[in-house]
């Protein structure tokens, strides 16, 4: 019998286990080679992770012992409500464990963290070409039509 999928917090000995992943995360959306994250952009990134005092956290899914998928979440205040809200920035699963559920396991992951945190919404962003993505994110979220502007400094 196979065990489940197991979704939990990051703690620090999964670092060598979960930089693979989040290398091809970064890869999938164009940073790589020339334009990859300057490594103390990563490094800070995990040290934030494992400080509780800052709003940034991450889970992982495990899959007989080894990390097969990443969620990236935080919280922040918002004009609109009293509660905080919650942003899932980052989702990954290894291209050999799609179609398993496990981005659904994490998305739901990040739903109960924050109810636990008392937060009121969880929204996120993605390409309008990821396809798959979206796919099952039209199942377990309700996409309200906006469009996301950035300016970079």
């Amino acid at each position: 019998m196979t065990q489940p999928i197991l979704v939990r917090p990051v703690v620090q000995d999964d670092l060598a286990a979960w930089r693979p992943l989040w290398d091809r995360y970064n890869a999938f959306y164009g940073r790589h080679g020339e334009t990859a994250l300057a490594e103390h952009i990563t490094q800070t990134t995990w040290q934030r992770f494992l400080d509780p005092a800052e709003p940034m956290d991450a889970l992982v899914a495990v899959d007989q012992g080894g990390i097969v998928g990443l969620a990236h979440y935080l919280f922040h205040r918002s004009m609109t409500r009293i509660e905080s809200i919650c942003y899932l920035s980052d989702l990954f699963t290894l291209e050999s464990h799609r179609g398993r559920g496990i981005g659904r396991l994490l998305i739901e992951g990040v739903y109960e963290q924050a109810k636990t945190a008392g937060a009121s919404r969880v929204y996120w962003q993605t390409q309008a070409s990821n396809a798959a993505g979206r796919l099952l994110y039209d199942k377990v979220a309700k996409h309200l039509g906006f469009i996301v502007y950035t300016k970079e400094f």
